[in-house]
């Protein structure tokens, strides 16, 4: 009796922090800027919550869904190479056009290098969107990943003393996704029947490693706001308007109904900045860290907008067509 009271609490923690994750992230976010020592006591840990949501995302790949999902050349082709490649050069030209500073264009240009976030796949399920898109998406991107993001950066960079080793971040984006990736196939090969079982226990680990993540990039966050408050605020303004800027950008772009251009939007929007972000190491400025914590803030926060915005436009929908 007393197990199957824990099992019954499990699930229903379990279906509560899938159900309510939007705002878990946000509030975790703000708990890292008010309680900087939670969050600098999370920031080591950072790697491993990167590892467990690429591997976590790799986990819920259910081969009939992919493979019905990727024969949608617009998914597995079109929209990757649109993220991927298209997606930073236009707003590493545009920063550039701006006349923001050198270490800053980088940062942007780094963060939109990286592929969709491992997360958004379980995202897209909090929000009643189809998780299969951002799932096949996010893995062709990340296939990409090691290819375009170190020749893009390097691109940027070149002339700069800012200058990126395409090969090394090459390699470390190599070392960091292909051992996700032969995890996931090592599980999948001698448990793949209990993981399906528990799928949404490893949507949990997701979301727990997402939360952990969101709580550990605000390390050093209220440091840095304090010390130059202006200039991290205008840091803070200029990643909201990169995501929401991709995102409506996207949406606009890629046909389909008002869910389809939501998920379209959060893929091209929300990054894996952590990839890159452990893959540079010691490389990463001070400015390139303001910025890439910066980046998590509407990555975690937006979708409870989206959210709410999703919800009365589908709410508006049904009115005017009940009339």
């Amino acid at each position: 009796m007393p197990s199957r009271r824990l099992a019954g609490f499990a699930v229903l923690l379990i279906d509560r922090m899938t159900r309510h994750g939007t705002t878990l992230l946000a509030s975790c976010v703000c708990l890292g800027l008010i309680w900087p020592a939670a969050a600098d006591t999370v920031r080591p840990a950072m790697p491993v919550m990167v590892f467990i949501f690429v591997l976590g995302t790799l986990l819920r790949v259910e081969p009939p869904v992919v493979i019905a999902t990727a024969r949608r050349t617009g998914v597995s082709v079109v929209l990757p190479v649109f993220v991927m490649i298209a997606c930073p050069i236009l707003v590493g030209v545009a920063a550039i056009a701006a006349g923001l500073r050198t270490d800053l264009v980088l940062a942007l240009v780094l963060a939109v290098s990286a592929p969709p976030s491992s997360g958004t796949s379980a995202v897209a399920r909090m929000l009643g969107l189809d998780p299969a898109v951002p799932l096949v998406a996010t893995l062709a991107s990340m296939a990409l990943t090691p290819l375009t993001a170190p020749v893009i950066a390097d691109l940027f960079s070149a002339g700069s003393s800012l200058a990126v080793a395409p090969l090394d971040l090459a390699l470390r984006l190599v070392l960091l996704i292909g051992s996700a990736e032969g995890a996931a196939l090592l599980l999948r090969r001698f448990v793949g029947r209990a993981l399906n079982r528990h799928a949404r226990a490893v949507d949990a680990g997701v979301v727990t490693a997402l939360i952990l993540f969101a709580l550990g990039t605000m390390s050093g966050a209220r440091a840095m706001i304090e010390n130059d408050p202006e200039f991290a605020m205008g840091v803070v303004a200029l990643a909201f308007g990169c995501n929401i800027f991709l995102q409506l950008f996207a949406a606009l772009m890629f046909p389909g109904n008002l869910r389809m251009r939501f998920t379209t939007g959060l893929i091209a929007g929300n990054r894996n900045v952590g990839l890159l972000w452990s893959a540079l190491g010691a490389a990463v400025t001070p400015t390139m860290a303001l910025y890439f914590a910066a980046s998590q803030l509407p990555i975690f926060t937006l979708p409870r907008v989206i959210q709410s915005v999703l919800y009365r436009l589908e709410a508006a929908r049904r009115t005017r067509s009940a009339t």
